[in-house]
């Protein structure tokens, strides 16, 4: 990895409500030891987003000519959307693939993180954001030690409480996913990756039914019954009403659970990575494997990542 204590912060997606909460940023994670740059447009605003599409396409793009080891995306949103078809991939891919250059992210950067797998094979990798996370009035000691852990190359596996793993549990795959709503947006554009492998998503603001309908649209689209796995991470934020008459997240999880079961595609639950507090830093687009242990789900990493 290039300059593996170098961080570059990077606005591609919603304008930062707080400029305070970057700072704040900024010096938690040079007491993790990172030299911490701020790209020149991370605290741009037009209209929801951190400047115009051009202005965050250029940041992206100076990002991976940057010597920077890691590159960070200051919060979620919505903007990367708007960006796929104009991003060039083959300098992205440069940068990540051959200069080692580590993308980290969630939420809205899903979408950036499955079209550079789909595009060009890139792993990226999937954990906390500089405002959301490090800018937070206290930063779980979990989600800052994984992510530390992870950019570095010493973590090579996570695990998490799953009491709903089945016996004997061993599935191999690569490891994609993230946002689900995210993730629903990219099918039937060339920013899906096709990999049949351990899938994970999570998503903030979306009730129980809208989850059920996007992997209701996953099923339709023959994605999700491929899989070798799927693990949920949190689904959080939403308000449950009086017509849902009990309909709530774990009927949604179970009809899930019910559809995949003819293919034998185990559905987990409980890892810690959503739009939470505590979540782990994951390698998108790396081979992994998923084990059962007693109670606990491991997933191990490729020793490469």
């Amino acid at each position: 990895m290039t300059s593996a204590t170098t961080l570059r912060l990077v606005s591609p997606s919603g304008a930062l409500p707080d400029p305070q909460r970057l700072t704040r940023a900024v010096a938690r994670l040079r007491e993790l030891g990172f030299a911490v740059s701020v790209d020149g447009h991370a605290l741009r605003r037009v209209q929801r987003f951190a400047g115009h599409d051009g202005q965050r396409l250029q940041a992206l793009h100076r990002s991976a000519r940057g010597r920077a080891g890691v590159v960070m995306a200051t919060r979620g949103g919505y903007g990367l959307s708007r960006l796929l078809h104009r991003i060039d991939y083959a300098l992205l891919g440069e940068a990540i693939v051959h200069r080692g250059q580590r993308w980290v992210g969630h939420s809205d950067f899903t979408a950036l993180q499955l079209a550079l797998l789909a595009r060009c094979g890139a792993v990226t990798w999937s954990g906390p954001m500089a405002d959301t996370d490090f800018g937070a009035d206290t930063v779980d000691s979990i989600t800052a030690d994984s992510f530390v852990d992870a950019v570095h190359g010493r973590q090579e596996a996570v695990g998490f409480v799953c009491d709903d793993a089945p016996r004997g549990l061993d599935a191999h795959g690569v490891l994609w996913g993230g946002n689900l709503a995210m993730l629903c947006s990219v099918v039937g554009t060339p920013y899906l990756p096709a990999v049949d492998g351990v899938l994970f998503v999570e998503d903030v603001g979306v009730h129980p039914y809208a989850i059920e309908r996007m992997f209701t649209q996953l099923l339709h689209a023959g994605i999700v019954q491929r899989q070798r796995a799927v693990v949920l991470g949190s689904f959080t934020g939403y308000r449950l009403g009086e017509h849902d008459s009990g309909y709530d997240l774990a009927a949604a999880r179970d009809w899930v659970r019910a559809q995949l079961r003819p293919h034998r595609v185990p559905v987990l639950s409980g890892l810690p990575f959503g739009h939470q507090r505590t979540k782990l830093t994951l390698p998108h687009g790396a081979p992994c494997r998923v084990v059962r242990d007693g109670g606990e789900v491991f997933v191990i990493f490729d020793e490469t990542h």
